[in-house]
């Protein structure tokens, strides 16, 4: 989603100076209901007229808050005489929307994903929750939980997801919704499914099997949606199998309602909905935005199909049954919003600290890493616009920072970016959110000569870098909604620009600011990479802690970096034939099938540039002493594995243990699947023993394959590898054995 159709993205920007607290007035809330979520909704819906229930499935045309400063996206009217409130709608997978007010722009979803942490990731959903709370709004719009990383890495949204494994995504953005929903919120996953690519978007039709969506992108969702208990799912733009996501009985109706029992309800992405009566009968049970097809606005409404037999009113009952409970056991019903206080000097501590957990140390060739801060006597700062920002994500995923942008750019929008799909990218900007390299590498390096180079001239950039003792290059890559990348490699003449530096100075490090992957040309002359995502408003205090060692970094990939566009599934882009037909065109998702990601580089045997699960850090580790034990014959099927993991260096870090699963050859799994991970931090010195345990009742299947002729979930019959390493390339054998035996 997606305000970008019917206003500029970054409209109703205000400057607030970043240290202050933004407050507003409060209301006191009432105690939470005693009774049980189904009976009221059915209470309550059992008093309403057509028209009341008419007005919960659909949004209002015209967009208004009725309770505070913040504009809400979307505004559906409440029920005033049963004192039902009204939805208020707020988009911020990485932070508050722009167009609701300025609020803290934290480091993107996938440099939480990067930390392979939940409780990190719960701090990163409370700033969430809390802000747009403190805003009035009481709906999330931002669990965005699509494998784009895995299946498409050019896509432009891929920084607002959580990476290319169903596992971790799913497990970081349940510790998002369970956090903003701990605000009284309503949390909503999207875009539900297989929304993997902006080109075309809105006709791009995902071709996939049963088994491969269930393994792969469904599982994601399944996972999110049972550990968070999220209230509302966004159906997405695409269509799947030829049939649009909004009405496909068989994704809304069977998989999330009967099948995984969700009980809340499902909200069509702005426009996404292309029909009334297809679209309720099949599970859709509110429109945004507006009411075009619901409302009649387009075509016949609801209430003339209810009138004329086409849809029973026991079909509506249940939309507005589902709606309703979600207010209920979420909390908007008896916690109406409560206008407050964003804590911007707090949550902004926060989203440093995301940073500094979610960076990844991809090189240190020289252990260049840290700097001395006291023997560095000079430091060449080149490019990015490191003397003013870092640069943010754009679409509907871009935030006003508390602060005032430092830097606005008209948007370099790809040749892909056309159509009504490219909307968010031609309205939108690249923002540089409030947060100098250069001022944080000068505070942090008091004593040495800090000089800055934009890039533009290569020539003068490897001249500074020559007769400096360190240069640092900051290269940038935005992407936005609304567009995927032409390709990976940096735009402009950044790869050039590092190629010079680097010749000039053997001691360069190279900061990456991204939405995703990169490629690397220029990899071999660079003596250090750190990928730094999009850093969030305090990412360069975090980025200069890093480099100067205060901070020992830890994040490991939560996507594959490929070597090449030629070693993906789709190495050209899927598009349609004539950019301006609306007819549907295909996306061949059977290439890869279920191996998404690391699992496709496994299974086609190709070196990635840099693996699934890969980061580098300050100090060694050793992971050791695997003792595998079966689950006793009688308990639900599974393993326990005990490890030892050991810092084996000289100063304080954290190591991810991850444990593979590798199936019985013949069933069509990829060679290894990510079933368990756990984070260590340990001191010099220091070791810990843990104990891992992975069931077959888990959420995550890790034991099971699906089997379409069953229509369920099913063990394979016999030998299972357990593999722990630290990332999907560094693993050993940690044992094998078969279920029931």
């Amino acid at each position: 989603m997606r305000k970008f159709v019917l206003a500029s993205l970054l409209g109703g920007m205000a400057f607030i100076p970043a240290c202050s607290n933004i407050t507003f007035n409060s209301k006191p809330t009432p105690p939470p209901p005693s009774q049980d979520p189904d009976q009221q909704a059915d209470q309550l819906v059992a008093q309403m007229t057509l028209g009341e229930k008419l007005q919960l499935v659909h949004g209002a045309l015209t967009i208004q808050n009725p309770v505070g400063p913040g504009k809400a996206e979307e505004w559906v009217p409440g029920i005033p005489r049963l004192e039902i409130p009204d939805l208020l709608y707020g988009d911020g997978p990485v932070g508050v929307y722009s167009s609701i007010g300025p609020a803290t722009a934290l480091p993107s979803s996938l440099a939480s994903a990067a930390s392979w942490d939940t409780a990190e990731a719960y701090k990163y959903g409370l700033v969430i929750g809390t802000e747009l709370r403190a805003y009035g709004m009481n709906v999330w719009l931002g669990g965005n939980v699509n494998l784009t990383s895995g299946r498409e890495p050019r896509d432009g949204r891929t920084f607002e997801t959580a990476g290319e494994d169903p596992l971790l995504a799913g497990s970081i953005k349940a510790q998002h919704l369970l956090a903003v929903q701990s605000q009284d919120l309503i949390g909503t996953l999207k875009h539900y499914a297989l929304n993997d690519g902006e080109t075309g978007r809105f006709q791009a039709n995902a071709i996939i099997g049963d088994r491969a969506a269930r393994e792969s992108d469904l599982l994601a969702f399944e996972i999110a949606l049972k550990e968070s208990n999220a209230q509302s799912v966004m159906c997405s733009y695409n269509l799947v199998n030829s049939v649009y996501a909004c009405q496909h009985g068989d994704l809304l109706n069977g998989v999330l309602k009967t099948g995984w029992e969700f009980p809340g309800f499902v909200a069509s992405d702005a426009f996404a909905t292309h029909s009334s009566v297809d679209s309720a009968l099949a599970g859709l049970d509110q429109e945004q935005i507006g009411g075009y097809y619901f409302g009649g606005v387009w075509g016949p409404s609801l209430e003339s199909a209810i009138g004329s037999g086409q849809m029973p009113v026991s079909r509506l009952d249940n939309m507005v049954h589902r709606i309703v409970r979600a207010m209920i056991a979420a909390g908007p019903f008896s916690h109406p919003v409560a206008i407050g206080t964003i804590d911007a000097a707090g949550d902004a501590a926060i989203a440093r600290e995301i940073l500094e957990q979610g960076a990844v140390l991809l090189k240190n060739g020289s252990s260049l890493l840290p700097l001395d801060a006291a023997n560095t006597s000079s430091i060449a700062i080149i490019g990015g616009h490191a003397d003013v920002g870092v640069i943010s994500g754009g679409g509907s995923a871009q935030v006003s920072p508390i602060g005032g942008a430092s830097l606005t750019l008209p948007p370099e929008c790809p040749p892909t970016a056309t159509g009504i799909s490219g909307l968010a990218c031609l309205n939108s900007s690249e923002v540089y959110d409030p947060s100098s390299p250069l001022a944080a590498v000068r505070a942090r390096a008091p004593n040495a000569s800090v000089q800055f180079a934009d890039g533009a001239d290569l020539n003068a950039a490897a001249a500074l870098a020559r007769t400096s003792t360190v240069a640092i290059v900051f290269v940038t890559q935005w992407t936005s909604e609304g567009m995927d990348l032409p390709g990976l490699n940096l735009s402009g003449n950044q790869d050039a620009l590092v190629s010079a530096v680097s010749a000039a100075n053997p001691h360069t490090i190279v900061v990456i600011e991204s939405g995703g992957a990169v490629l690397m040309p220029w990899l071999a002359g660079a003596d250090a990479v750190l990928e730094a995502w999009y850093p969030g408003q305090q990412g360069a205090q975090a980025i200069a802690r890093i480099l100067f060692g205060d901070v020992n970094p830890s994040g490991k990939l939560p996507i594959t970096f490929p070597g090449s566009v030629a070693d993906l599934p789709r190495p050209v882009i899927p598009q349609p034939a004539d950019p301006t037909s609306t007819s549907p065109f295909d996306v061949d998702y059977t290439i890869e099938g279920l191996n998404v990601g690391y699992k496709w580089f496994d299974e086609q045997n190709i070196q990635p540039l840099f693996p699934f699960g890969f980061g580098l850090s300050y100090t060694t580790f050793s992971i050791s002493n695997p003792v595998l034990t079966p689950n006793a014959a009688g308990a639900s099927p599974g393993f326990q594995l005990s490890f030892t993991v050991k810092n084996t260096g000289a100063v304080a870090g954290a190591e991810v243990a991850q444990v593979y699963l590798g199936f019985p050859p013949g069933i069509g799994e990829p060679p290894r699947r990510l079933v368990a991970w756990k984070k260590v931090h340990l001191d010099p010195g220091a070791q810990e023993q843990d104990t891992i345990t992975v069931s077959a009742s888990d959420f995550s299947h890790p034991l099971s394959y699906w089997d379409s002729s069953s229509g369920s979930w099913q063990m394979g019959t016999g030998v299972y590898t357990v593999y722990l390493g630290n990332s999907s390339r560094n693993l050993s054998v940690a044992g094998t054995f078969t279920p029931g035996h």
